[in-house]
């Protein structure tokens, strides 16, 4: 059950991180509104997934599921540039978030 809430905090890392874009600069309410919520959800969720798993793994997995996530989300939504490179690196994202997963 803790690594579904650690995914799920994960994810509303993603959705925060693509929503500051949308803040422009934390100048529109309700985007930043909604920014403040994942990012106050995502913390919790992250929290309460660490009380039985080690901080080094769920850290590390939480981070990984925001950033390979972001970018994806960027390159497949927001037009961003899109490369071999870009993708080897985010494949050997995911294969450290598993790697980590099957360790634990």
């Amino acid at each position: 059950m803790s690594w579904m809430i650690l995914i799920l905090a994960g994810l509303l890392e993603v959705v925060w991180a693509v929503g500051l874009k949308y803040t422009e600069g934390f100048s529109r309410l309700w985007p930043s509104v909604g920014v403040v919520c994942a990012i106050a959800a995502s913390m919790y969720l992250l929290a309460v997934a660490m009380r039985t798993l080690p901080v080094s793994s769920a850290y590390a997995v939480w981070t990984g599921i925001g950033i390979a996530g972001t970018a994806i989300f960027g390159m497949w939504m927001l037009g961003e540039s899109l490369s071999v490179v870009k993708l080897v690196s985010l494949g050997l994202i995911v294969a450290g978030i598993a790697g980590l997963r099957l360790a634990s």
